[in-house]
């Protein structure tokens, strides 16, 4: 619960507090594009270092480092005395299945004094099944074994996962150097009469723009996690503006 009672001048519909590692270069920007007025941003960064990753290992030590670093960026950022908590990482917040993505999210909370969480894992679910999809193929810049920790997190909260792609990138930063036109063709290879939607995870991954161009040419929902998850945080704090260019989901729910 909020401490103040009067309104921000600027924030005066919500206050989200936006939480992303400190390598991060897509998630404030693409927020910031989906900002209604009345709504502000404000960000936290998850302190970690721009560490090489070559393989399962190595990416786990990523994550884990990441993980150490949550608590205090929540703790600094709740000074602002926000309305709701938007997670602008993601590969955490799939670990361990449904059970660990509720528990991830719960903790967080717990943290926070009771604040609602918007994670990703738990947005894109939640944005899947308001738009009715069933069943999909992803695209991560994570290595195998997180994306088995993402098909996992799917397939328990119910759907029907045809593929996966993991763009295996070498280190924190060079997952926003990822240029979107290099997605298109993946984006194909993953598409088939069985997958109702696409979803990219990994909110580093800049893929906002190029979801809502791949609805047009694919004429089925195509999900990046940024819009999933900002659009899970409005709705969590009673913002029905519907925000155009970013994909149906955003534009329709």
């Amino acid at each position: 619960m909020r401490q103040d009672s009067a309104p921000d001048a600027l924030g005066f519909r919500a206050k989200l507090a936006a939480l992303a590692p400190s390598t991060n270069t897509i998630v404030q920007p693409d927020y910031d594009d989906l900002r209604p007025v009345g709504v502000t941003n404000h960000y936290s960064r998850i302190r970690v270092s721009n560490l090489s990753v070559t393989d399962d290992e190595t990416f786990k030590a990523l994550t884990t480092a990441i993980s150490g670093s949550v608590d205090q960026a929540l703790d600094d950022v709740l000074t602002a005395d926000p309305d709701h908590i938007v997670m602008g990482m993601s590969a955490v917040a799939f670990y361990g299945g449904l059970a660990g993505a509720n528990a991830f999210a719960e903790r967080l909370s717990k943290r926070a004094g009771g604040l609602g969480v918007s994670t990703g894992s738990l947005s894109c679910a939640a944005a899947l099944k308001a738009m009715g999809v069933k069943s999909l193929a992803f695209l991560s810049p994570y290595f195998p074994s997180a994306n088995i920790e993402v098909r996992r997190f799917f397939e328990e909260s119910g759907f029907e996962v045809f593929g996966d792609h993991c763009l295996q990138c070498p280190s924190p930063r060079a997952i926003a150097q990822v240029q979107p036109t290099s997605l298109v063709p993946i984006i194909h290879s993953l598409n088939n009469p069985d997958v109702e939607a696409i979803v990219q995870v990994g909110t580093n991954l800049s893929m906002l723009r190029l979801s809502a161009a791949a609805e047009l040419f694919l004429n089925k929902p195509v999900l990046a996690i940024n819009a999933a998850t900002y659009w899970h945080a409005l709705r969590a704090v009673g913002v029905p503006d519907k925000v155009a260019g970013f994909g149906q989901v955003l534009e329709r729910h």
